[in-house]
């Protein structure tokens, strides 16, 4: 396990899945109550009741399933927002999930409503997991709230999920030494993370960036060792913004690219997509596919991005007598095909 993630004793199922990069995520709406001083949700998602399975926007079940299918999902992760703002679509999600893919798919889900009579809706319906995110505002006063007798109510693995808030240290460890003694199966810890959406709000705490290269706040991960060698009986699991990158983010597109790769794309040691683009009209395909010889499979016609693609073996040999600027090009494997990098050849 590499030194920026850790976890003590036994990881829970759910975590096990998410690091294989086996578990979709699943945002099934951007609606959250809470208005966390710190969320990271992007601005096509905050506040907006929108679905997202993994980075393609939703317009019906269906679309849950394919994009499962293409990760080779062994469970889901449902996220938000918040998922219990709209109970009803999380009770038929996953019973739709459930009778697709079987019993074994393991489906967890995050939370920061404390809510019993709608926890245990979903509960009924067969989620597996749940993760509750407690309001900053009573993580210093938890043990005043009524969410050990939550605890004592829910049957399936249930535990807290935080991000590490370094100015917040006093009421964290406060959160942690009390929801040790109610019975939680473990405790999930994230490295605090700057985004488009919080920047401004970090900033005015005196946040910075732990590096030139990292989205991570100096402090937070810090703060998570300490809390490891603190003495609680519930398990711990920290993980850090580069852990969630490299590992988990890594393996799920890698999932998905051998899944959806064409046969001239070629699929990077990072997962990503490498091929040829040539910018022309469409009408010139088929003049540049027979002047150089060019098999039916190997170039097609991109109608979304509206360009010519072929290899990038075949691009290299080809550029210099083409009249078009033609790239290399770098794509994420996923829905939104998120360009990574663009090597102009000619």
């Amino acid at each position: 396990m590499p030194r920026n993630s850790f976890y003590t004793k036994k990881l829970a199922k759910g975590c096990q899945l998410c690091q294989k990069g086996a578990k979709l995520v699943l945002l099934i709406t951007g609606l959250c109550m809470s208005k966390c001083f710190y969320c990271p949700l992007s601005e096509k998602k905050r506040d907006r009741d929108v679905i997202y399975a993994n980075e393609m926007l939703v317009k019906n079940y269906e679309d849950v399933i394919n994009e499962a299918e293409l990760i080779e999902a062994e469970g889901t992760g449902i996220t938000g927002g918040d998922p219990i703002i709209v109970v009803e679509r999380v009770e038929n999600v996953i019973k739709i999930l459930k009778d697709y893919f079987g019993e074994n798919h393991h489906i967890h889900l995050y939370t920061s409503t404390l809510d019993y009579s709608k926890i245990n809706r979903i509960e009924e319906s067969g989620l597996d997991e749940i993760r509750f995110h407690p309001p900053v505002e009573i993580w210093s006063k938890i043990e005043r709230t009524d969410f050990r007798k939550l605890i004592d109510r829910v049957n399936i693995d249930k535990g807290i999920e935080i991000p590490l808030i370094p100015h917040l240290k006093n009421e964290t460890l406060h959160l942690l030494k009390n929801v040790d003694k109610y019975g939680i199966d473990f405790i999930n810890l994230n490295e605090l993370e700057f985004s488009i959406t919080n920047l401004n709000t970090l900033d005015s705490f005196g946040y910075v960036a732990k590096n030139d290269i990292s989205s991570a706040v100096k402090g937070s991960e810090e703060m998570a060792y300490e809390i490891k060698n603190i003495d609680l009986d519930t398990p711990i699991h920290y993980c850090s913004s580069s852990f969630k990158d490299a590992i988990q983010l890594r393996k799920r597109i890698e999932r998905r690219a051998k899944n959806t790769a064409k046969i001239y794309e070629l699929i990077t040691e990072d997962g990503t997509l490498l091929k040829g683009i040539i910018i022309a009209r469409r009408e010139k395909l088929k003049e540049i596919k027979e002047e150089f010889e060019i098999d039916e499979n190997m170039i097609s016609w991109n109608e979304e991005k509206k360009r010519i693609e072929t290899s990038p073996f075949i691009i290299e040999e080809i550029a210099e007598y083409l009249p078009y600027k033609c790239y290399i090009v770098e794509e994420y494997p996923t829905a939104d095909k998120l360009e990574v990098e663009r090597t102009p050849l000619n």
